[in-house]
This record gives structure tokens, sequence and C-alpha cells, in this order.
């Protein structure tokens, strides 16, 4: 049934934020959260469910991905404000779901910057042989959050220039493990993996929604619609031009990865060190890409933890808008800064990393990203002809993929994952109550 559209609370009236960032910086801002624990983590995750399969799965994902992305580009570019599908839900949905949104986008997406900030502790500590206590690698995973939201705190501009940097390193850095892996390949008797052996469904469908997760960064270029120079032109070239830049550039990691052995060294590396791609870069026979692996690896998930607490705080703002979060979140400051929302944004993903669990993690960001995308697509489904860009058979698409995929992780994940949205639901209708 349709909620009455008087139930609808009104945004309270809040300074607005500033339109400062370009096309180059909306695809940076893209490019730095997809290239970050999804290289250097997830592929190492998904080979444990499927072996080589995550060549398939990698494209496979990436389609789910182009879907959901063109329904992010269209919704972004005709209400181009900061919050995303909780924006998009309310106005083209219903305030239940738009609220759902929001909450599955700060579920998952804490989830994923916490497990970034324990990838990049776990590749630290394995390129220095240190073998520390668990108490003591969640302490520094929780130091780089923090660390990490100050700088945020500081300004979207002073953000901007911190990702560029990051992302040209991460490049470099995969740069040099593809040709390094091609050129063992040449100069080695190493056997080619069995890529095309088709891997069973099942395990398919289970890689395809882990590494759908590590596509999703261009999330971040929708919540930042209300910072975008001119949002209709900028916002869908950035996403269409990071899922394509980004499928290419896993697509040929995954290959060189799981090259000679099928991917049981990237999956067993995953479990034990979470530093897959470093123990894989081991075996080439070349010592200097190891740590040049390394050092791309930690750049990378810290730009993941940066642009995650990014867009975060601006979800909690465009919430605290709403009253579905205390609106003290809804303030900014003298900077244009969401100061009070990024704090409360670091602070929660922290606290998610002290727990440690980089699997467990990864596969609840799986289900709520899922839950997450499947409310965009439907969403583009609603939009009025003249705002809409691309076919509403795109839209079907994506929201057929993320409602099936998201059943394919453990069920123990999904459980949990619908237990959290009932929650949500019934802390959104007592606080619709009181207002």
């Amino acid at each position: 049934m349709t909620e009455p559209t008087t139930s609808t609370p009104t945004p309270i009236p809040a300074a607005r934020l500033v339109r400062e960032v370009g096309l180059a910086g909306a695809i940076a801002l893209g490019l730095g959260s997809m290239l970050g624990s999804g290289v250097f983590l997830s592929l190492g995750v998904a080979a444990g469910v499927a072996g080589a399969g995550i060549v398939i799965a990698v494209t496979f994902a990436a389609l789910v991905a182009l879907f959901n992305g063109l329904s992010s580009a269209q919704l972004a570019a005709s209400h181009p404000v900061s919050g995303g599908t909780y924006e998009y839900g309310y106005r083209y949905l219903t305030p239940s779901l738009g609220f759902t949104a929001g909450w599955m986008f700060l579920l998952a997406k804490s989830a994923s910057a916490a497990t970034a900030a324990l990838g990049v502790t776990g590749y630290a500590l394995r390129a220095l042989d240190l073998d520390v206590s668990p108490v003591l690698r969640a302490g520094i995973a929780i130091a780089i959050v923090l660390a990490l939201t100050a700088t945020v705190a500081g300004g979207i501009r002073r953000s901007n220039r911190t990702n560029a940097v990051i992302v040209t390193l991460t490049l470099l850095g995969l740069a040099a493990f593809v040709a390094a892996g091609v050129a063992s390949a040449i100069t080695t008797d190493r056997a080619a993996a069995p890529l095309d052996e088709f891997p069973a469904p099942d395990a398919l469908l289970h890689a395809t929604a882990l590494l759908f997760v590590a596509y999703t960064g261009y999330g971040r270029i929708a919540t930042l619609g209300e910072e975008v120079r001119e949002p209709a032109r900028t916002i869908p070239i950035a996403i269409v031009t990071t899922v394509f830049a980004t499928m290419a550039i896993y697509g040929a990691v995954a290959i060189v990865a799981v090259f000679g052995d099928g991917g049981t060294t990237l999956a067993a590396a995953a479990r034990t060190t979470a530093a897959p791609l470093e123990a894989v870069a081991d075996t080439f026979g070349i010592p200097a890409v190891r740590w040049v692996v390394v050092g791309a690896a930690i750049t990378a998930m810290t730009g993941v933890v940066l642009n995650l607490v990014l867009g975060l705080s601006r979800v909690m703002l465009a919430m605290g808008r709403r009253r579905d979060l205390p609106h003290r979140l809804a303030h900014i400051d003298d900077r244009g800064s969401p100061t009070p929302a990024v704090w409360t944004t670091g602070i929660l993903v922290a606290a998610i990393a002290a727990i440690g669990d980089v699997g467990t993690t990864w596969s609840f960001s799986a289900f709520t990203v899922l839950v997450y995308y499947a409310l965009t697509n439907a969403a583009a489904l609603r939009l009025p002809p003249a705002d809409r860009r691309f076919p509403r058979a795109f839209a079907w698409l994506g929201l057929a993929c993320c409602t099936g995929l998201a059943f394919w992780v453990d069920p123990a994940i999904w459980l949990a994952g619908l237990a959290c949205i009932a929650v949500g639901l019934v802390w959104h209708r007592i606080a619709s109550a009181g207002r």
C-alpha cells in the first residue's frame, strides 16, 4: 500500500554545500572508491567461492553495476542533492523506502570502510612480516579511520587533492602488478589456469554478489550531487566512465592473479593474511613488485576509507535535515563542511573496525548494498518521461539483478540484513510519530 504523500516530512531548511567538484574530480572520486578493497581484497574472497570463475564474475558484476549506474546517473541528474537513493526514495517511492535506502547505505558502507581499514593494516603488517595481536591490528585500523575522518572534516577541496594522489599511486601499482604477472607467465613454465571452465551457477552468483560491492564506488558521485558542477552533464559521464574503466582494470588483474593455480593462492591469502595480491605478487619472482603492490594496496584502501567517510557523511547530512537522524547532523560549519556528520560517520566506521572480522563485514556489505541499489532502480522506474535519459529496461534489469543476487550470499548474512531492515523501520515509525 502506498503511503500518503502528506506523511512525507519536509527537510528542515539548511545551509547549502558548495558546487566545486568538476568532471575530473568526480571521476577521481569514483575511481578512488572502486579501486580499493575490491581489487586488493574482494577478488581473493570471491576466488574462495568460484576459483578462476572470478574472471567471469568480474564481468557479470560490472554489467549489474552498469545497469545500476545508469539509474543512479539519471536520478542524480534530475534531482542533484546530497543523499543519493535516500532522497530519491522519498521523492519517487515512499518515506519508508527512502529511509530504508539511507539506513542500508549507512550500514553497508560503514562495514565496507571498516573492511578497507583492516585491509590497509593487513597489507602493511604482512609486508613487514609482523605478527601482532588482533586487538593491536584493530587499533591500527581505528587510528587510520580517525586520521582520514579529520581529512574529510577539513573540507572537500582538501579531500579531493588527497584522493587524486591516491588514485594515481593505485593505478601505477596495478599496472606494475599486471606487467610483472604477464612477464612471469611468459618466462616460466607455469601452466595456465583453467579460465575456460565455467563455475557452478551458485558459486558464480555468490561471487558476482561479492564482487558487485567493489563496483559501487560510483555511488559516491551521486551522493555528492549537491557539490558537483553541472550535475546533469557531469554525473552521468563520470559514472559510466568509472564503471567501464574499473571493469577493464579488474579484468586484467583477475586474469593475472588466477593464472597458474586457478586462484588457489589468491583465495588462501584472503583467508589468512587479508593480503591476497601481495601473495600472488610473491610468486612472480620479482621482489620489487611485492613492495609496489603493497604500497598500491595501502594507498588504494586508504582512498576507500576517505571516500566512504565523505559519502556516508553526506547521507547523514540529508537524514539529519529530515530528522530521520538527529538534526545536529545537518549542521554545516563556516568552511562548508558538515563536521558533525563527518565525525559521527568516522566513529561508526571505527566501531565496526574494532570487530576485526573482514569476511563477515564484506558479505554484509554485499547484501545491504544490493538492497540499496534495488531501491535505486525502483526509484528510476518512477522518473517522469521528461527526466528519463535511458530506457526503462535498464532499471528493470538492475532491479531484478540486485533483488536476486542479494540472497546468494550466506543465509546467516541476509537474515541478519533483514533483521537490520526491520529494526530500522521500527525506529523510523517511532521517529515519524514524534515529529
